[in-house]
């Protein structure tokens, strides 16, 4: 009879819970580097607007003032989305460890139980492997006997 884990349903619940939390990790991550491909887009729109406010003339100085505090207030809004997506991110890995944690306790029930049903079988083929042993001894005993019985009978019958 092959093993069979009780539990092996919650098992494979918590299996699919913690492959599920992994998706999550897997999207909070793309979020915060969606946001640092945004930041790194910014400070490039920043350093372009730099180079082309040198090259522009001096009357477009005041737009390109403005331009460049809205690049700039872009950016401290991305590192406040980015600061919260790693926090979100964060969480989201604790709860990945959490599900992992869930899944290597059972597990480890699992193989526990797997060693014990073996220590079981094995005992349990010793024991009919005693039995057989036994029942072959006293089978031979009870042969040995009878052989010892005939021969007696036999000094007897020739005694006489």
């Amino acid at each position: 009879m092959p093993f069979r884990y009780r539990l092996q349903k919650f098992l494979e619940i918590r299996i699919r819970k913690k492959e599920e939390q992994l998706q999550e990790v897997i999207k909070a991550q793309a979020e915060v580097d969606r946001i640092e491909l945004l930041i790194i887009k910014n400070n490039k729109d920043i350093q372009d607007t730099r180079v082309n406010m040198r090259k522009s003339d001096p009357m477009m100085y005041e737009g390109f003032d403005k331009f460049l505090k809205h690049l700039y207030e872009k950016g401290e809004q991305l590192e406040q989305e980015k600061q919260k997506a790693l926090e979100a991110l964060e969480v989201e890995k604790e709860k990945l460890r959490e599900r992992e944690k869930e899944v290597n306790v059972l597990e480890k029930h699992k193989e526990h139980k797997r060693e014990e049903y073996l220590m079981e079988e094995k005992a349990l083929e010793l024991k009919q492997l005693n039995e057989i042993g036994a029942q072959k001894h006293f089978a031979k005993s009870r042969e040995a006997k009878e052989l010892q019985e005939l021969e007696e009978m036999n000094k007897h019958d020739s005694r006489r």
